[in-house]
């Protein structure tokens, strides 16, 4: 079953999946196997640490990968840098919006894999981002927040060159 939502993601972020995939299969999951196989010709694997931790965290690796091979196969690779109308907000713009008390806030609009709400990447379909899709410099938004509803207006639209 398919996602009827595509998880789209910037080249970058789809880039990041890829290197922590890449660096459990080929770094981290064969020295575990290694320590496990190790433990396991020591005898007696019920009161061995080794074996019973290596056990463990190979199956935590197993259960990320998993994870981050599902992430990868339903990711929908989008480079903002082709957007072809940047005078409106589509994913990955960076957008500066103010407030009724013309407190500016930047954010930009990525997958919702690759959030980092400190460098003000937020996900695509949260509330703010479903608000301000399509919008253009000047328009005015109404977000739904926990807080309760606030609008914003948008001051500048940009996307990476």
């Amino acid at each position: 079953m398919s996602n009827p939502h595509p998880n789209y993601i910037t080249p970058e972020g789809f880039a990041k999946l890829r290197a922590e995939y890449d660096q459990l299969l080929g770094v981290e999951r064969p020295k575990i196997v290694e320590v496990v196989s190790w433990a396991a010709g020591n005898g007696d694997r019920s009161e061995n640490g080794d074996y019973l931790y290596g056990r463990k965290r190979m199956r935590e690796i197993d259960g990320q990968l998993k994870r981050l091979s599902r992430k990868m196969k339903d990711a929908k690779v989008v480079d903002p840098r082709q957007q072809p109308d940047k005078s409106k907000v589509y994913f990955g713009a960076t957008v500066t919006i103010a407030d009724e008390d013309d407190k500016r806030r930047t954010v930009t609009l990525v997958g919702n894999d690759e959030t980092e709400a400190s460098a003000g990447r937020i996900g695509w379909s949260t509330p703010i981002a479903r608000a301000l899709r399509g919008a253009a410099v000047g328009d005015l938004r109404r977000v739904m927040l926990p807080a309760g509803e606030k609008e914003y207006e948008v001051m500048e639209i940009r996307y990476p060159e």
